[in-house]
Parts: structure tokens; C-alpha cells; sequence
């Protein structure tokens, strides 16, 4: 499976940024397809097994709500991104929802929800052992607007079976990450 993500990651990060550098301004309109891209990185679950392999590169595609206006905060987003281990940790690609509340003009709260897989190895000394390819995946986030298009986040994620499989260590990661409005 390892060899499988790493080549669908790429491939899928080249559309999404051949589509955002074909757009301009007014082809996203208010209501663009791609609504954010966020990139940053996190530190790879310190209690775990796997501690030390080093930090998660973490990308991230937000689209457009589907229904709704940006006020309706209860209505989620689509979102879909990947967490990368370079150092032979646990890697995830991931797809959910996110919902978003603008505490003030320029701090946000967020929460997302939805499946992640993996490429773990259970069975490799020094690796978590998470019990399944497929995962529960949530996250949590507190932001800061920098401009009417940037913005900074502080960002907590964890994947889990939710004791659906044999074993259940989980993985959680947390760190910072820079999103790009359209």
C-alpha cells in the first residue's frame, strides 16, 4: 500500500495545483470549487512507538461548501489532505468534513471529522500498532486571519478505529499549519 499512496498523493497535489494556477481571481468567483489549501507541519505522535521518525509534512484542500453561505457555520465543508511521515512513521491520506466558527473577526475555531488510511505496519518493531488500514480521523484547529487570504493555525489531528479492530493505539499529531484563501 506504501507504494500505491505515495504516487496517488503526488498526482493528486499536481491536479489541484495545475487547477489553482490555471485560476485567477474571477474564475473562483465568491464561491470557488478549491476554497483553501493549507500546508504545515506537525509533530509525529510523541507517545507513541514510533516517536522519533521525525516530523509530518501535512496538506490539506478545502472545498467550497456545497449548500449554504460561509455565515451558515453548522454547515461543513468537504475537505481532503494527506499527513506524510518521511521518516518511516505512519503516514495517512484523508477525506471528511470540516465545520468552521469565527470566534471574532479574525480568530476561528474549527472541527473535522471523517476516514483516513494508512500505511502502517503493525507488526514492524517500533511501529504503532493501530490495528486496521481504515481509520476514524478528527481534528481540531485554532486560527488567526493574517490577511483577507492568509492565515495561521495551530492544529491537533488523531486517527483511531475506535476499538472496531483488535487493537486501538491510535495516532495523534499536532503542530502548525498556513492556509491560502481563494
Amino acid at each position: 500500500m506504501r507504494h500505491v499512496l505515495f504516487p496517488v498523493l503526488f498526482l493528486l497535489l499536481m491536479v489541484v495545483a495545475a487547477h489553482a494556477g490555471d485560476a485567477t481571481a474571477a474564475s473562483f468567483g465568491a464561491d470557488p470549487f478549491i476554497n483553501e489549501l493549507r500546508f504545515g507541519g506537525l509533530l509525529h505522535d510523541p507517545g507513541s512507538p514510533e516517536n522519533g521518525t521525525g516530523p509530518d509534512f501535512n496538506a490539506e484542500i478545502l472545498f467550497a461548501k456545497p449548500w449554504g453561505t460561509d455565515a451558515q457555520w453548522w454547515l461543513p465543508r468537504p475537505n481532503l489532505g494527506t499527513t506524510l511521515n518521511f521518516g518511516g512513521g505512519t503516514s495517512t491520506v484523508y477525506a471528511g468534513v470540516a465545520w468552521q466558527y469565527a470566534v471574532t473577526q479574525r480568530i476561528f475555531i474549527e472541527g473535522t471529522f471523517g476516514g483516513s488510511l494508512n500505511n502502517g505496519d503493525d507488526k514492524a518493531p517500533g511501529r504503532s500498532d493501530l490495528g486496521c488500514r481504515g481509520l476514524f480521523r478528527e481534528s481540531a484547529s485554532l486560527g488567526f486571519d493574517l490577511t483577507a487570504h492568509w492565515r495561521v493555525m495551530a492544529t491537533i489531528e488523531h486517527n483511531s478505529n475506535a476499538g472496531l479492530c483488535d487493537s486501538n493505539r491510535g495516532l495523534t499529531n499536532y503542530g502548525a499549519r498556513i492556509g491560502y484563501k481563494f
